[in-house]
C-alpha cells in the first residue's frame, strides 16, 4: 500500500512538470498564398526565445493537422520555411469566413516544450470569375413587349472579399441590356432587360456576350454567350414572286406539261408558313378545266388540249393561304398566251436542172431554177434557202420563193467529176424545222489539159555497137482529160545532124512512147544526139507538149591498138640496126600505138612479149621506149629477137603487137639518141690498134670532105616546091655507106599517123635533122607555139602536112661542124 502511493505521488509530480514545461500562449504569422517554395515565414527560434544551437538535439519539429505538409522548420537556424505552394481556395474551399489559416505545433525535447502556431493565408487574386454554363439558351416570343426582364445564371469566384465578383458587362444589343443585382449574402448577379421588341423575320436569333468581373487589382473576368432564340408568331402573309404572270405556251402541248411553277413564301415558321395553293372565284370553269393547279406545290400544268385556233387568252386568279391559327393569304393573277406551233415543214421544188455540162461553162450561167414554201404563218412560215459551203456555186432569188443556182467559179472536171449540190431549206420559227434536196452536176470534159511529161529533160545512156531496134526508154506523158481528150501520140520532131534525119536513127512508137535505136552506133564517130519528142492529144483542137531528148553513146572496148611505130607492112618484122659499142641506157627504138576508143579505154601500156636477152633491154611500159640496160659484150648474139605487146585498159583488154629483129654491128655511130641535140659521148677505143685509127680516120676524112661539096652545091641551087625536101622528116636506119641493103623504114603516112597522135597529147611534131652519123630523130612541140628548128635560125620555118619542107638549109652548117668534132675525136 505504501509503494502504491510514492508510485502515485511520483505520477502526480511528474504531470505537474510536463503540464509546467508546455507553453499555452500561441504565434500568430500571415503570409500570402501562392509563395514560393523555400521562401522563409519566420525565425521560430528568435521568436520563441529558443537556443537556436539546442534546436538540433532537442528535435525541433512540427505537427501540422493537414493533409499536406506545406511548412517545415530548420533545425540549424530555426527558421519556417514553404515546402509546397499553398492555395489558399484548396484549404479552406468554403467562402464562410473570409479568413483562412494553419495551425501549427513546434515540438521540442529535453525537455519536451509544446508551442502553438497560427499561419494566416491571405487570398490573393489568383482566380477569375466563372460561369456554370458557358452558353445560356433564352427563347422569347417576337410578340413580347418590351420592358420585360429574363434571369440569367450568375458567375461565382473562388476568391473572396474584393477579390471576388463585382459587377456584369453585355455586348451592344439594340434589343437588351443588362441590369446587375445584389443577393444576401452579397453576390452579384444580372438580369437581362428586353428594351426593344423583336422580330423574327429580320433577325430569328441574338448572340449576346456577358462579361463577369471581379474586384482584384489588376481585374479578372470571365464570359459566358447568351443565346436568344426569337419564337415565332403569325405576323406575315404568304406573297407571291410576281404578282401579275404573262405565260406563253405552244398549241398542241402535251397532257401534264408544265405551264408555271407558282412560289408562294411565307416569312413565318413551321405551321404558320406552310401554304395552300387555290383558284379564286374569279377564275372561269373553262380555264380550271384546261390547267390543273397543285395545291401543295403551287404548279400549273396542262390539262386539256390546247389549239391556237379554238382559244388563245387564259385568265386565272391563285390564291395562297397559310395554317396559322389567324390564317393569312395572298394572290396572284395569271395570264396564259397559247402560240401557234410550227408544226409544217418547209418544202422545196426543183423546177429546172440542167446536168451534164461543159467543165468549160461560162460563169453565172443558171444550173437550176428552185422554189420554197411553207404552210404556216409569221416567222413559221418564213424560209431561208442555202447550199454547201466551199461550192462553185450561188444562190440568186429571181422574185418570191424562187431562186436559181448559177455558176460563181469556174469549173474543173480534172479536180472535181461532178458536184453533189444539197439545198437545205429552213423556216425561222421556234425550234427551226428544215428540209433539204440534193442533186448531182456532171461535168463534161473538154481538152483544156497539155500532155505532161514526167521529166523536162531526159538523159539515156546507149551502148555503142547496140543491135538495131533496141528499146532505148519509155518516155511516157500523162493528160488528166477524158476519152480522145487523153489518147496521146508521140512524134520525133525533125533535125537533121550531119545531112541525116533524126528519124533515120532514132523511132518513137506513137502509141505508147518506146524509144528505139535503128542502127548500130558507133562512139568513134557518133558521141551524142540532142533532139525533141512531142506528144499530142487526139483532142480538137489537140494540145501538145514536146520534151528534150539526150542520147549519150558510151564507149565499148571495140577497138584494139594500131602500132604506127615503128612502121613496117602487115605482118612483117621490122629489122634495126645498132653500133654494138652502144652504151648504157641509150635509145634502141620507141613503139607507139594508137586507139581509137575513149580515152579510159585508149589508155596504152607496153610490156614484152618475147625478148632474146632479158638482161640487155629495158621497156617503159608507158612511152614505149626500148633502153640497153647495159653495154653489150662479146658473149651476146649479133640478132636480138623483141617482141612488144602493147595493151589497153578496156574490159576484156585489146592488144597488138610488133617484132622487132635487131642487128649489132661494128661501127663508131651510136644507136637512137636520147631526142635531144647535145653531142653525143664515145668511149675511146683503146683496143685498136693504129692501123685502124689511120684507115679510120682517112675514110672519115674522105667522107667529111664529100658531104662538105654536096652541101655546099645544094645550098646554092634552089629546089621546086613539089620536090623532095632536102631534110626528110622520117626516121632512117642506120645509114652507112658501105651498107648496100639500107632501106626506108617509114613513109609519109606513118609520119601522119604519128603526127595525129601526138597531137593528142598536146603537142606538134616537128623533124628535125642531127648530125651526120646519128638518126634523124622526132622532136615535140607544145600545141599553139610558133614552130623553129633545132638551130633556132630565125630565117628557118616548117611546113607541116604531108611533106615538110625546109625553105633553107642553115642545118648544114651544123652537120658540117658537128662532122669535124666527129672526126677530131676519132683522130
Amino acid at each position: 500500500m505504501e509503494s502504491c502511493r510514492r508510485y502515485v505521488l511520483l505520477v502526480v509530480l511528474l504531470l505537474f512538470s510536463f503540464v509546467r514545461n508546455i507553453s499555452t500562449s500561441a504565434s500568430h504569422y500571415s503570409i500570402p498564398e501562392e509563395m514560393k517554395e523555400g521562401s522563409v515565414v519566420a525565425n521560430l527560434a528568435t521568436d520563441l526565445g529558443l537556443d537556436v544551437k539546442t534546436l538540433n538535439q532537442r528535435k525541433i519539429r512540427l505537427d501540422i493537422i493537414t493533409n499536406k505538409k506545406y511548412l517545415d522548420v530548420n533545425k540549424e537556424t530555426g527558421e519556417l520555411y514553404i515546402v509546397e505552394k499553398i492555395d489558399r481556395e484548396h484549404i479552406c474551399p468554403t467562402k464562410s469566413s473570409t479568413s483562412c489559416y494553419l495551425r501549427l505545433e513546434v515540438i521540442l525535447d529535453n525537455p519536451v516544450r509544446i508551442f502553438n502556431i497560427e499561419v494566416e493565408i491571405l487570398d490573393m487574386n489568383d482566380n477569375a470569375p466563372q460561369f456554370r454554363r458557358d452558353v445560356i439558351h433564352l427563347d422569347i416570343s417576337e410578340s413580347t413587349p418590351k420592358g420585360e426582364r429574363f434571369s440569367l445564371s450568375n458567375a461565382v469566384d473562388p476568391d473572396v472579399g474584393r477579390n471576388s465578383v463585382k459587377t456584369y458587362h453585355l455586348s451592344e444589343s439594340e434589343h437588351f441590356n443588362i441590369e446587375v443585382q445584389t443577393g444576401r449574402e452579397g453576390t452579384k448577379f444580372a438580369e437581362l432587360i428586353l428594351k426593344k421588341t423583336l422580330d423574327r423575320e429580320q433577325q430569328a436569333v441574338h448572340n449576346l456576350m456577358l462579361t463577369a468581373v471581379d474586384g482584384g487589382t489588376p481585374a479578372r473576368s470571365g464570359t459566358a454567350s447568351v443565346i436568344v432564340r426569337v419564337l415565332d408568331t403569325n405576323d406575315n402573309a404568304p406573297t407571291f414572286d410576281k404578282a401579275i404572270n404573262n405565260i406563253k405556251i405552244m398549241e398542241n402541248s402535251p397532257i401534264g406539261s408544265l405551264v408555271i411553277h407558282l412560289n408562294a413564301t411565307d416569312v413565318d415558321e413551321g405551321s404558320n408558313s406552310d401554304i395552300i395553293y387555290s383558284y379564286s372565284l374569279y377564275t372561269s370553269e373553262k380555264t380550271q378545266e384546261t390547267f390543273n393547279l397543285n395545291p401543295s406545290t403551287g404548279e400549273i400544268t396542262v390539262k386539256g388540249m390546247l389549239n391556237y385556233e379554238d382559244f388563245r387568252i387564259y385568265d386565272m386568279e391563285v390564291i395562297a393561304t397559310d395554317h396559322g391559327a389567324t390564317s393569312l393569304s395572298g394572290q396572284c393573277t395569271i395570264k396564259i398566251l397559247v402560240e401557234d406551233m410550227n408544226d409544217n415543214h418547209p418544202e422545196i421544188s426543183i423546177k429546172s436542172f440542167q446536168s451534164p455540162v461543159n467543165e468549160n461553162i461560162e460563169l453565172d450561167t443558171v444550173i437550176a431554177v428552185v422554189s420554197v414554201s411553207d404552210k404556216d404563218s409569221g416567222d413559221n412560215g418564213v424560209v431561208d434557202l442555202r447550199i454547201s459551203d466551199n461550192m462553185p456555186f450561188k444562190l440568186r432569188e429571181s422574185s418570191d420563193n424562187y431562186y436559181e443556182l448559177v455558176v460563181s467559179e469556174p469549173l474543173d472536171r480534172e479536180k472535181v467529176p461532178e458536184y453533189d449540190v444539197t439545198f437545205t431549206v429552213t423556216d425561222r420559227g421556234s425550234p427551226p424545222l428544215s428540209d433539204n434536196e440534193t442533186m448531182t452536176l456532171e461535168l463534161l470534159d473538154v481538152n483544156d489539159n497539155v500532155p505532161q511529161f514526167p521529166q523536162s529533160f531526159y538523159t539515156i545512156r546507149v551502148m555503142e555497137n547496140n543491135a538495131p531496134g533496141a528499146l532505148l526508154s519509155s518516155l511516157t506523158a500523162f493528160d488528166p482529160d477524158l476519152h480522145e481528150n487523153q489518147y496521146l501520140v508521140y512524134f520525133i520532131l525533125e533535125r537533121e545532124i550531119s545531112n541525116t534525119s533524126m528519124s533515120m536513127l532514132f523511132s518513137i512508137n506513137p502509141e505508147n512512147g518506146n524509144l528505139y535505136a535503128l542502127k548500130t552506133f558507133d562512139y568513134e564517130i557518133e558521141k551524142e544526139f540532142l533532139f525533141h519528142i512531142e506528144a499530142r492529144d487526139s483532142g480538137s483542137p489537140p494540145l501538145s507538149s514536146n520534151v528534150t531528148v539526150h542520147i549519150v553513146i558510151v564507149d565499148q572496148n571495140d577497138n584494139a591498138p594500131v602500132i604506127v611505130s615503128p612502121w613496117r607492112a602487115h605482118g612483117s618484122v621490122v629489122e634495126e640496126k645498132i653500133p654494138r659499142s652502144t652504151d648504157k641506157g641509150s635509145l634502141v627504138s620507141k613503139v607507139i600505138a594508137l586507139d581509137t576508143d575513149s580515152v579510159h579505154n585508149s589508155r596504152i601500156t607496153y610490156q614484152f612479149l618475147q625478148v632474146t636477152d632479158a638482161t640487155l633491154f629495158n621497156l617503159d611500159q608507158y612511152n614505149g621506149e626500148i633502153r640497153t640496160m647495159r653495154m653489150f659484150s662479146y658473149r651476146d648474139p649479133r640478132h636480138q629477137r623483141l617482141v612488144v605487146v602493147a595493151k589497153d585498159n578496156g574490159e576484156p583488154a585489146l592488144s597488138a603487137t610488133v617484132t622487132i629483129k635487131l642487128t649489132t654491128v661494128e661501127t663508131v655511130v651510136k644507136a637512137y639518141s636520147d631526142m635531144t641535140e647535145v653531142p653525143l659521148e664515145y668511149d675511146i677505143f683503146s683496143d685498136l690498134n693504129l692501123y685502124l685509127v689511120i684507115g679510120l680516120g682517112s675514110v672519115s676524112f674522105l667522107l667529111l670532105i664529100t658531104i662538105l661539096v654536096t652541101i655546099v652545091l645544094k645550098c646554092q641551087k634552089p629546089k621546086p616546091s613539089n620536090a623532095a625536101p632536102p631534110c626528110r622528116n622520117s626516121v632512117i636506119s642506120e645509114r652507112n655507106s658501105t651498107i648496100a641493103d639500107s632501106t626506108l623504114v617509114s613513109n609519109d603516112a606513118y609520119w601522119y599517123s604519128l603526127f595525129l597522135a601526138e597531137t593528142r597529147k598536146g603537142k606538134m611534131v616537128v623533124r628535125q635533122p642531127v648530125p651526120k652519123g646519128s638518126r634523124y630523130i622526132v622532136s615535140s612541140l607544145p600545141r599553139g607555139t610558133g614552130l623553129t628548128d633545132t638551130s633556132g635560125s630565125a630565117a628557118s620555118t616548117l611546113q607541116v602536112g604531108n611533106h615538110i619542107t625546109l625553105k633553107k638549109c642553115p642545118h648544114h652548117l651544123s652537120l658540117l661542124s658537128h662532122m669535124l668534132l666527129y672526126t677530131l675525136n676519132i683522130l
